[in-house]
Order: C-alpha cells, then sequence, then structure tokens
C-alpha cells in the first residue's frame, strides 16, 4: 500500500510540474501572438529603382498611436528581418506598428539609409489617417544600428520642404518620443569598441557602409559627425529610453552614457537602463519591449488622455444611472422620470512641448446633468 501511494504522489507531482509548465509556455506564446492586422510591402520610397517598403500592423484595439520600428542590423535591412512577436508589449498596449526596412549598406551609404529613414517617417505622416495614427504623435524604436537610425529621427528629424512638389517631402520627419538598445552615439570615437582602429575612423567592420570618402581622414571628421546623434542634440530632443548591457563590446556602454550626459546637459527627458552582464543582445530582449511601452505610454499619449477615461467612466455610470432610473419607473417608484444627458464643451488647449507634442490641442470637458419631467 505505501508503495502505491507513493507512485500516486508522485504522479502526481510530475502532473503538477506538467501542467504548470504547460499553462506557462501557453502563456508566454498567447502574450507574444496577439491579434492584429497586417498589411505587408508598402513602398514609401525607391533607391536605386529597388523598392523600400514598410510593413503596417495594426492591433485589434489601437490606440490610435504609431510607432515607428527601424528593421537594422549593422546597417542591413529587409522585411524578413521584422517578425510581429517582436513588438508585442507594444501591440498589446494598442500602439500600430510601421516596420521599415531600408536599403543595406554598402549598397547604400549610411548617409542613403538616413535620408531614406526620414522619407518613411514623412510618408508615414502622410498617410497618418489612413492608417488610423495620430500625425503629431509618432515614436520610433530600434537596436543596435536600427537605435543609431532612431535617435538620427530623434536628433535631425525635423520640418519638410514646403514647396516640394511631392506633398510627402512637405511633411515633416521629426518624432515625438524613442525607445531604443545599444546604438551607436559617436562614430568620432568609438571608446573601447572591438570596431575601434585607434586612429579615430570609422568602424573597421563598416568602412565601405560610409563610401569611398570615409578613407580620407579629413573628410570622415565630417562624415562621423553628421552621422552621430551626439553631435545634434538640441533642446528640441524628445524624451528617450536607452537599455544598454554594460558587458557590450561592440558598442560599449559608454556610448550610451555619453549620449545621456549630453542630453542633460540640454534639459533633456531621458532615461538609460543598464543591464548587468548583458553583450549586444540578450534573450530576455522581448521582455524588456515593456519598458519600450511605458516609455511611449508616458510620452505621447495626449496630456487628455487621463481627462478621456474619467469623461468614459462619467458617460458610463451616467447609463448605468439612467437604467436604474427606468426599472424604478417601470416598477412604479413615482410618476416623475429622469434621464442622465452628457453634455460636452470645450475645456480649453493641452500645451505641448518642444519636443514636438501639438500646441492648441482642445480638450474636451463632459458634464453630467439630468432633466426631470
Amino acid at each position: 500500500m505505501k508503495i502505491r501511494r507513493i507512485v500516486r504522489v508522485g504522479l502526481f507531482a510530475l502532473l503538477t510540474v506538467v501542467a504548470v509548465i504547460a499553462v506557462t509556455v501557453g502563456g508566454f506564446w498567447w502574450y507574444f501572438h496577439p491579434p492584429f492586422e497586417r498589411t505587408d510591402r508598402i513602398v514609401y520610397t525607391q533607391r536605386r529603382g529597388v523598392d523600400l517598403t514598410l510593413d503596417l500592423v495594426r492591433p485589434s484595439r489601437p490606440n490610435g498611436l504609431g510607432i515607428v520600428v527601424m528593421v537594422s542590423g549593422g546597417w542591413r535591412s529587409g522585411p524578413e528581418g521584422f517578425r510581429p512577436w517582436m513588438t508585442a508589449p507594444l501591440l498589446r498596449r494598442g500602439y500600430t506598428i510601421l516596420a521599415v526596412s531600408h536599403m543595406s549598406q554598402p549598397q547604400a551609404t549610411v548617409m542613403e539609409i538616413v535620408e531614406d529613414v526620414n522619407r518613411a517617417v514623412r510618408f508615414i505622416r502622410h498617410n497618418a489617417r489612413e492608417y488610423g495614427i495620430d500625425p503629431n504623435r509618432l515614436g520610433v524604436a530600434g537596436g543596435s544600428a536600427g537605435g543609431h537610425l532612431s535617435l538620427m529621427l530623434a536628433t535631425r528629424g525635423g520640418p519638410g520642404t514646403p514647396d516640394a512638389a511631392d506633398p510627402i517631402d512637405r511633411e515633416s520627419s521629426a518624432v515625438q518620443a524613442a525607445a531604443v538598445f545599444f546604438p551607436v552615439t559617436d562614430l568620432l570615437n568609438l571608446g573601447h569598441s572591438t570596431e575601434n582602429t585607434g586612429d579615430g575612423g570609422p568602424p573597421k567592420s563598416f568602412v565601405k557602409a560610409f563610401g569611398p570618402q570615409a578613407t580620407d581622414m579629413a573628410a570622415w571628421k565630417q562624415i562621423g559627425r553628421d552621422m552621430s546623434p551626439i553631435y545634434h542634440i538640441t533642446t528640441a530632443l524628445p524624451p528617450v529610453l536607452i537599455i544598454h548591457g554594460d558587458a557590450d563590446t561592440l558598442t560599449p556602454l559608454e556610448q550610451s552614457e555619453w549620449f545621456v550626459a549630453r542630453a542633460r546637459e540640454a534639459g533633456r527627458t531621458i532615461k538609460l537602463v543598464v543591464r548587468a552582464g548583458k553583450m549586444h543582445g540578450w534573450p530576455t530582449m522581448l521582455w524588456d519591449v515593456r519598458q519600450f511601452a511605458d516609455w511611449f505610454d508616458r510620452h505621447l499619449k495626449p496630456a487628455g488622455s487621463l481627462q478621456a477615461a474619467s469623461t468614459r467612466a462619467r458617460y458610463a455610470q451616467s447609463r448605468r444611472r439612467n437604467h436604474d432610473l427606468r426599472r424604478g419607473g417601470d416598477r412604479g417608484e413615482g410618476s416623475r422620470t429622469e434621464a442622465a444627458q452628457m453634455r460636452c464643451a470645450p475645456a480649453g488647449p493641452v500645451q505641448g512641448d518642444s519636443a514636438g507634442t501639438p500646441q492648441g490641442e482642445t480638450a474636451v470637458a463632459c458634464l453630467s446633468t439630468e432633466t426631470r419631467s
């Protein structure tokens, strides 16, 4: 009997462990596979006769805000490098994802790539209404080279050409918030990077990525400066979040530390999260994307969003009151009936900021009133 009891207890324990593992794995699978609608290969421009495209991923419950994702590693890119599950935490929060691919180096120089991703943001802003997103509240995200491109947009994105023949080129390429992983920020000072040759030149594995003049030291100083986000920080820098491992030897942590210090000198909103012992990428990075979502929630959502939520709550409360009053009337509790109504009026402008938040948006205040008969 004792043996049978031990077997039963052991079997029960084993089944419990298996069930816990199954639930955990199933939970992770569910979380990283949110429902969405996807439109692939939207052409935003051409480079040397080749279509450059973006993929649009719209969650089942969009919040009206868009995140531009830079699909880039080593300044190499392609639509196949993006999978929606990579942005699951953002999709779960309702963000529409616009995954931008570019022509890879050395077929295109980094300078041309920066030009093209600026075009992508202008294209997205021009078509924002069609995509169901606010053109004045765009976030950008990426890692490594994608982080570099994101910061180039955050520091150098700006107004279009007002009299351009193409209406897309009249749009701004500015972004209103950025969240990135381990970006290179100063190409003229590679510090302790394994890419540093010690002569002040371009990263040794990416010389061709910066064009034929990159080997001319005088020319490189200008190219490197132009392509380094750290030299373009101004008081217009939008809020930036950086997550970086302190064991990264390709793009050392100092690259982010220098950028953060310069941004703080300019009085800008910036946060650096250091991952102890992590190198240039780590398995739980996807989980860290939740911090990207938190950052965008904090810095992209309109100032009136809390007021809007409060308004929705008051509206729901009013409907419940109306329902209860009707039930009371049906039970004959008095001849007087009451109907709850919502009366809305402009409550004044929402103040924007220098990071690109629109000025003068009108908030709406709704008051619950009652009419009696």
